[in-house]
Order: structure tokens, then sequence, then C-alpha cells
């Protein structure tokens, strides 16, 4: 029996809240999908042991586990399900379509008609391509500006956490087996925030690097000038600026964070919100470049995105839908106006359990995450699985405070009250000592070298 069995199999003999049949599912997962999930950051090992093991369905913000239980969820989908789970009208779109096919010898006009919408509001894209997760999008970035400069390195942000599965990002991270070490080699680092790191690998590796791929903006937001300066210098070295806009997109803007900041990249790749939890994402840019993908020009062809999955047309459907909503209901101020409300209270509660300088919160309003340190003041994966699990026996699960359009103010209100709670534990915690509040092991890293 593995570390994580046994400590679920204890966790069920302690607390009645776990029950038998998620116990039976969850063994049963880990013996036939390696990690017991088909998503990394959906893993047993990133949730404290008392966690919903499976969800059964979901409403809006809310879910039930198999259990039964309910909860208010936050991240929603990894961030991907902005408007809710079983959105009416986006269900309704996708179930319309599937009733007239999903996918097809050729192409279907819906995929001329979700180009075109997009394009609308991608202000410096002229063309796109669709895939069906992020990672299909960022690799293809990747492969067209190596075609179209003729370079072979890639310049990546070392503070942003996640690009791709694909060998040129996991080979430069801990999770790097399998990954030949020459591939892994061809990407380089640059730091957030810093100019002079980047331009220091220009001058590193002059007329080498192909593209800079990085988020606009993550947790921490770019100084006055940071972007425009970046996209200067990728053009002055002959380089592509990539924007990875899967969490940025349809959240900081309806035009993503390169509408929000005013800098236009060469390529962006979007996904998550913009199928509300569906399979699709997408490769955008500018018409010069993304036309090497296709069939009008005299170079050598760049097989870039063909998935015979890529444009099923139920998930267009629910796309064209996601767009609709977007527009009409002005879901971006609403996700910034939420956030905001939940980060005031929060911090509230951050003050009245007297924790500044051991709990925090980060980024915009509409991408809320915290950080949890321990009495020393290092980060701490023991205390933000003890806040997690506080909040779970509350009713809410929150790997991060990202709200959805289904979060009302009662579900804010709702979540507030766990959150003074569990705070009132935490502090308990780091006057009395972690072990006795602690269930279970510590949540971990998706990027480790070991288990």
């Amino acid at each position: 029996m593995s570390d994580i069995q046994q400590q679920t199999a204890e966790l069920v003999r302690a607390d009645p809240l776990v029950r038998e049949n998620s116990r039976t599912l969850q063994l049963k997962a880990h013996r036939i999908i390696p990690g017991g999930a088909h998503t990394y950051a959906k893993g047993d090992d990133q949730f404290p042991a008392s966690a919903p093991a499976f969800i059964a369905r979901g409403k809006g913000c809310h879910v039930w586990d198999t259990d039964g239980r309910e909860f208010i969820e936050y991240g929603m989908g990894l961030r991907a399900v902005t408007l809710g789970h079983a959105y009416p009208p986006v269900v309704e779109a996708v179930c319309r379509q599937i009733q007239l096919g999903t996918n097809f010898t050729r192409p279907a006009k819906i995929e001329l008609d979700l180009a075109e919408a997009l394009l609308e509001i991608i202000n410096g894209a002229d063309m796109v391509k669709f895939a069906k997760n992020g990672s299909d999008a960022t690799t293809a970035a990747v492969r067209l500006a190596r075609a179209y400069t003729g370079r072979n390195l890639v310049a990546i942000c070392a503070d942003h956490p996640f690009f791709s599965t694909d060998d040129w990002f996991i080979g430069t991270t801990e999770v790097n087996a399998g990954i030949p070490v020459q591939v892994a080699n061809m990407t380089l680092k640059f730091r957030y925030n810093d100019s002079e790191s980047l331009q220091a690998l220009f001058d590193q590796y002059p007329a080498q690097i192909a593209c800079v791929v990085m988020e606009a903006e993550a947790a921490v937001p770019p100084v006055p000038g940071y972007l425009s300066g970046v996209k200067e210098t990728c053009e002055k070295q002959g380089a592509l600026l990539v924007f990875d806009e899967m969490i940025t997109g349809l959240r900081w803007h309806l035009g993503g964070a390169q509408k929000f900041h005013g800098v236009i990249p060469h390529l962006s790749a979007f996904g998550k919100a913009l199928g509300n939890g569906l399979a699709i994402s997408a490769l955008c840019g500018k018409r010069e470049i993304m036309q090497l993908g296709g069939l009008e020009h005299d170079r050598p062809r760049v097989f870039l995105l063909s998935t015979t999955h890529g444009a099923e047309t139920h998930a267009l459907a629910g796309a064209l839908e996601t767009l609709r909503v977007y527009r009409e209901h002005d879901v971006i101020d609403f996700l910034w106006r939420q956030g905001e409300r939940l980060r005031a209270l929060i911090m509230r509660s951050v003050a009245e359990n007297h924790l500044e300088g051991f709990f925090e919160l980060f980024g915009r309003p509409c991408n809320l995450v915290f950080g949890t340190l321990d009495q020393e003041g290092n980060r701490s994966q023991a205390f933000r699985t003890l806040f997690m699990q506080e909040l779970i026996r509350r009713g809410v699960i929150a790997p991060s405070f990202v709200v959805s359009f289904s979060h009302s103010d009662a579900d804010i209100e709702r979540t507030a009250k766990a959150v003074y709670e569990a705070h009132v534990v935490y502090r308990r915690a780091l006057d009395e000592g972690i072990g006795q509040y602690l269930e279970g092991r510590p949540v971990k890293p998706v990027n480790r070298r070991f288990n």
C-alpha cells in the first residue's frame, strides 16, 4: 500500500466525513490511473487528506462529491469554468450542436463563426487555429516561431509556473524524467520585471532565440513600461513575443491581458475560460507568421496544428455561447467586483486574527491566490494544507480564491465566514504548533523531482 493509500485509510478511520465509497474509489483510481487523476493539479497530493476524493456533479459554483457533501468551489476546473458549472445557456448550445454532429470529414461552418468572433476581441490577431488544450497552442507557437525566425532557442519566464506538457518546457522543471537533455538545454530562462535578465540572454545567444514565452501578468503585476520594453527588445533582436493567455484571457479583460496592458504580442495562446470548461484552446497571431501553417505561401510548410478533435463542433458552440454571455452580461466586471469583495473580507479576517506576515493574498481581484507562511515566515505547505483542510470542513474547496460568474454575494459571505473560522485555527496552530491541528500529510508542489 502506498503512502497516500495508507494515509487515506487512516483518515477514513479517524474522520466520519470521509466515507467508504470515497475510499474505495480512491484506492481503485491509484491502481489503474497513474497518480490517481488525469491532471496532476487535481491529484491527491495537491489537497488535504480530508478533501473530497471525487466530484459527482456541479451547479454554478457549488459541487457535490460522491458522498453527497456540498461545497462552494473556487478555481473552478483549474480556472476554466468562468461562468459556472453546467451553465444553462452553454449547456443548451452544446446540446443543440451535438444533435447536428460533432466531427466531419470537412470543416464545419461553426469553425469560421468562432474564428471571426474570437478575432473580433483579440485586437492584434489576424488569424487563429483551434486545438483542445493550452499545451497544444503554446507548443504550436514555439514551432511557428522557430520556423518563422529560423532559430532554435526559446526564452521563457522563470517566474511563471506552467506553459506546456511538452518537452521544450517540462524539460526545464524538476519533473524532467524522460526528456532529452539536449531538448531541455534549448530553453532558457529570464526573470519577470527584470529587463536586464532578458537582454542578457540575447547578448549571450545572439541571433539564436526564436521567441520569448511569458504571461503578461501572473500573481505580480508588471512595472510600468516592462511589457512594452520586452516587446521592443524582441523586435530589436528579431525574436517573436508570445503571450500565454490561458489564465488571463477572458478574465483580465475580454481581449486578454494584452488588451488590459496595451501591449500586443506577435502570437498569443488562449483557452480555459474560452469554453467554460469545454476542451478548446486557440493560437492567435499576425498573418505573416500564422500563414506559415497554411497553404498560401512559398516557404517550407509548418505542420502547425492538426488535431482530430481540435474543431469538435460542440466545443466550438460552447465557446461561441460563452463569448456571447461575456459580451452581453459584463462578466469581466463581475469577476473583478466579486473578487475585490472577497479580498476585502479575507484581509479583514487576516487583521482580526493577527495573521499579517503569515497569510497573504496575491494577484488581481479576478484571480486571487493565497500564500501561507509558518512561524519563521517561511513558505509552508503544511500551513497551506491546514488552511484548506479547515475550509473543507466548513464546506469550501479553495486551492485559490479565483471567482466565477456564479459566485453570488451569499457565496462570498459564506466563504468569508469559513475563512475567518479557518484563520482562527491557523492562529492557534502558529501559537501552539501545527501538529495537533493538521490531519494527514501536507500537500506537495506538482513540480518536484521525487514523490
